[in-house]
């Protein structure tokens, strides 16, 4: 007998009834997206445990009020708490997002890839650090919307809800992202292997 994996809306009732198993499958089929989305924008990873608590502590009390309305999807509604969360970080003066890799993680060691020699992976990390340091230089909005699209893998309509724009405008900070990003490899005559 083949079983059908519940939906969210399914996962939060059976929580709101006190199932917590309910919630902890809820948590794990998002929490990889989130936290990742997290830690790209304030590249510290306690900072991004910390914020992601909150985003599921914020996620728990809203359920258990009642105020959750899903209307939308529930990991859209999960990464916009998770956006805010990290846009409240940055308003109080913290410190700048930027990408790039720590000793403990580097977004590129959770792509999967194919196996590859020595060399390839040497050219590899040597191109991936090159993109991350011409997407830290691009201007806030356009480097916000190329880290959601491309290290979190959400939709330019994900993206727009998040961030409260509309679809054209994500779209077009990310073409100006991606013509800033070429002028860059011009002007400073980057080679990308």
């Amino acid at each position: 007998m083949l079983v059908t994996p519940l939906n969210d809306q399914q996962l939060i009732d059976r929580y709101l009834t006190g199932d917590e198993r309910a919630f902890e499958e809820l948590l794990s089929r998002y929490q990889d997206k989130i936290y990742t989305s997290i830690y790209l924008f304030v590249k510290d990873d306690a900072l991004a445990q910390d914020i992601f608590q909150e985003v599921f502590i914020k996620i728990i009390k809203t359920l258990r009020d009642g105020k959750y309305n899903h209307e939308g999807k529930f990991s859209q509604w999960a990464m916009r708490i998770a956006y805010n969360l990290c846009v409240d970080y940055f308003r109080r003066g913290k410190r700048r997002s930027v990408v790039q890799p720590t000793e403990t993680f580097d977004i590129f060691d959770v792509l999967s890839s194919k196996d590859d020699n020595a060399e390839q992976q040497i050219i590899r990390s040597q191109t991936h650090d090159k993109i991350r340091n011409l997407v830290d230089m691009l201007p806030p909005e356009q480097r916000e919307v190329v880290i959601l699209r491309h290290y979190a893998d959400m939709s330019f309509k994900e993206i727009a809800a998040l961030t409260r724009v509309s679809i054209n405008t994500a779209l077009g900070r990310m073409r100006y992202a991606l013509i800033n990003i070429r002028k860059m490899i011009e002007e400073k005559e980057v080679v990308l292997q």
